[in-house]
């Protein structure tokens, strides 16, 4: 069985991009997904702490085989040319427990914009900085939150997925706080 690591929303910091790699190797994950807004802060969020796109840049490129990401509404083209792993993707499809996963940023499909979907089927994605796990049409949403600008009073957070069990947890201590067994 693989294990996941998955995150969202780094937004350029260098501070929490360490910090996310370091859960990741303490995890021992096999793979890491991000959801996207790696390098940019976006014009509606403040910048985030030690806001350094080139240090995040370095750090991402370094375990590249690691990586599998999606496009974010952050995301440009100009991020590809510096990025050694494709970023550029809206979406990318998971298999775990039987459950279709359809994994993407959130701001094109989410709980508003459904993408097509089988009952059962899990719509995974960032965007919001808000953890989630609700019903939503006959689909799982699922959101591990923000790791540099967590939103609604939510810890700087990501998620695990292993063994058909998704485990949300806080960052800055590697402590779950929610899990959802499918």
């Amino acid at each position: 069985m693989m294990k996941w690591m998955i995150a969202s929303d780094i937004h350029g910091s260098a501070f929490y991009c360490e910090k996310m790699i370091a859960a990741y190797r303490s995890e021992q994950a096999d793979r890491l997904l991000l959801l996207g807004d790696l390098l940019y802060h976006g014009p509606r969020n403040d910048l985030p702490k030690e806001y350094a796109p080139k240090k995040v840049i370095s750090m991402l490129n370094e375990i590249k085989d690691e990586l599998v990401c999606v496009r974010g509404n952050c995301e440009a083209e100009v991020d590809q040319m510096v990025l050694a792993f494709p970023v550029l993707s809206d979406s990318c499809l998971l298999c775990e427990s039987g459950r279709l996963i359809f994994a993407t940023h959130g701001h094109h499909f989410n709980t508003s914009s459904l993408p097509p979907h089988k009952k059962g089927d899990i719509l995974l994605h960032g965007h919001t900085h808000i953890p989630a796990c609700e019903e939503a049409d006959g689909m799982l949403y699922i959101n591990p939150g923000s790791v540099s600008i967590p939103k609604a009073d939510s810890p700087y957070s990501y998620m695990t997925l292993e063994n058909g069990i998704f485990r949300w947890k806080d960052l800055e201590t590697g402590v779950c706080y929610r899990e959802y067994h499918l």
